[in-house]
């Protein structure tokens, strides 16, 4: 009886060193080493230079924002609207990557896709002595190989704004456009008069390569 009872904790022994052999080496596995932080560093370490790479690939990328400036009083061209004239330097406007602004329009330096926008705000007294019934804004591309302006984006709106006296209304245009190289952009209006340059957020003009 003795020598059964020691057979069989031998027995038992036996069977539970490879049990416990593999719990151990399972806790080692699942244990985060000095290989497995550094694994782990790397794809940060990758994530982080993409991001600084992504970062100065678009710093480099043309892009321009015009705000609006006092408008000289102008009369259509070849059955236009009057162009309006902006600012490209002062305050919140700049020209980077040589996405310039030139003659009232604004210039493309190399062809792709463009967010192109631009918002205008109207504004005048009540009643409205020109008796206008709504306002107009059109942003225009220019080409050489084409002789008459295109008409890209077009907005119009009804005057029916009120505050202090004064009627307001406000046209905003954005869409991604595929420009060429050359191509000039400018944004007409239906009476010059009537836009409000007493603020820069209230009317500008932009555009950046995607």
């Amino acid at each position: 009886m003795r020598w059964t009872v020691i057979f069989c904790m031998l027995s038992v022994l036996v069977l539970t060193l490879p049990t416990a052999y593999l719990l151990v080496g399972s806790f080692r596995a699942h244990k985060p080493g000095l290989d497995q932080v550094a694994e782990e560093r790397a794809p940060n370490a990758l994530k982080q230079q993409a991001a600084t790479t992504y970062t100065v690939f678009t710093d480099e990328k043309p892009r321009a924002h015009l705000t609006v400036k006092k408008q000289d009083s102008q009369y259509a061209e070849r059955n236009q609207f009057p162009v309006l004239q902006w600012e490209d330097k002062r305050g919140l406007a700049f020209t980077k990557n040589n996405l310039n602004y030139t003659n009232k329009s604004l210039v493309i330096p190399e062809a792709g896709d463009y967010f192109i926008y631009a918002q205008v705000t109207f504004r005048g007294p009540i009643p409205d002595p020109s008796n206008t019934a709504s306002v107009t804004q059109i942003i225009t591309k220019v080409t050489d190989s084409y002789p008459e302006p295109t008409q890209l984006l077009t907005g119009t709106k009804t005057l029916c704004e009120n505050t202090e006296n004064q009627w307001v209304q406000h046209i905003y245009l954005g869409a991604v456009l595929h420009m060429l190289e050359g191509d000039r952009l400018m944004v007409n209006v239906s009476d010059i008069r009537l836009v409000d340059y007493t603020k820069e957020h209230k009317t500008f003009f932009g555009a950046f390569l995607l």
